[in-house]
């Protein structure tokens, strides 16, 4: 793997550990390089069990980390609130970055985010890995290229989860939203993916948030409607409130899918299409974003989900917290 992309994660969370570090294990031609955390023993903890190639494969400080020349790319997987202050220490340092949703928590920073990435020449990807769902990119091309389901009538997306103010994001410090960021931001991105249409803009959003029940400074329960130029809506349901059975539906005047269990990170679940069984085969779909954002570094490319749809992302998480 002489030719291999050496990747950095910044964080040694759930995410990084249950996701990135074995996608980067699984895909062809990248490698986990190297581990950055505040705290040294946890970084080298995950370096070895993730078996990061560097010489040095630890770090507890940013601007070492970031200095290594053979250092290519980082994966930012730090608490939302820190997101902004890591994408710019990388692009100064001239790394390529793919960030873990929401892209940043306000739109200021997100501008210069991307403002930054392009200054340097750095390509910035925000990593929607449902876009990568082997089922989901089936359902794309045929609903947005290839109009399977006639005209876009309506989405609906339902992706609710037990929580309690002990997750991180409950509180200020480290995050803005709780159950938008956690998966409404998902939820946001699929709506933006399968409305995309030439022509069709965003018309109205709306939203409806209650914390009332842990009284909190974040959302608990968050629904958020859309309306699109051409009469097409959208909603999303998102909860730490309850557990239920995740779904997305797709309506159009000729038909619908519906999706169900297909959210979250395994790539699985079942799709139906006008009440049929929709096949498709599962495959690790942080494989696919990373093998995308590898594919944006060698060719100078956007990656799929650059900066300017983070930014839309971002926009619409503010929008829906009561337009914060």
């Amino acid at each position: 793997m002489n030719d291999a992309i050496r990747f950095g994660i910044i964080g040694t969370g759930n995410i990084a550990g249950g996701a990135h570090a074995p996608a980067l294990a699984e895909a062809d031609g990248v490698e986990l390089w190297s581990v950055f955390s505040r705290d040294i023993s946890r970084a080298s903890e995950f370096a070895r069990r993730h078996k990061a190639a560097a010489p040095r494969p630890a770090y507890d400080s940013l601007a070492e980390f970031l200095s290594d020349p053979l250092l290519q790319a980082v994966i930012v997987t730090s608490p939302d609130n820190m997101h902004a202050e890591h994408i710019l220490a990388c692009a100064h340092a001239g790394k390529h970055v793919l960030v873990e949703k929401p892209m940043t928590t306000s739109h200021a920073d997100g501008l210069r985010a991307i403002e930054a990435c392009r200054l340097k020449q750095v390509r910035l990807g925000v990593a929607f890995h449902l876009r990568w769902h082997a089922g989901h990119r089936k359902l794309h091309r045929l609903i947005v290229q290839e109009k399977a389901l006639g005209d876009l009538r309506h989405i609906r997306v339902l992706w609710p989860w037990r929580g309690d103010p002990s997750n991180w994001r409950a509180g200020a410090d480290m995050g803005r939203w709780w159950s938008l960021a956690g998966t409404g931001a998902h939820c946001l991105d699929l709506i933006r993916w399968f409305a995309q249409s030439p022509g069709r803009r965003l018309a109205e959003r709306r939203s409806l948030i209650a914390k009332e029940v842990w009284r909190g400074p974040h959302d608990e329960t968050a629904i958020v409607s859309f309306r699109f130029s051409d009469g097409a809506t959208a909603e999303s349901t998102t909860s730490v409130l309850f557990d239920a059975p995740t779904r997305l539906e797709i309506y159009g005047s000729e038909g619908h899918a519906i999706c169900e269990a297909t959210l979250g990170r395994k790539g699985t679940g079942q799709i139906s299409l006008n009440g049929a069984a929709f096949d498709f085969a599962p495959v690790n779909p942080f494989v696919g974003e990373i093998l995308d954002f590898a594919a944006a570094i060698r060719e100078g490319r956007s990656p799929e989900v650059g900066g300017d749809e983070g930014l839309e992302n971002v926009d619409d998480l503010l929008e829906a917290a009561n337009g914060e």
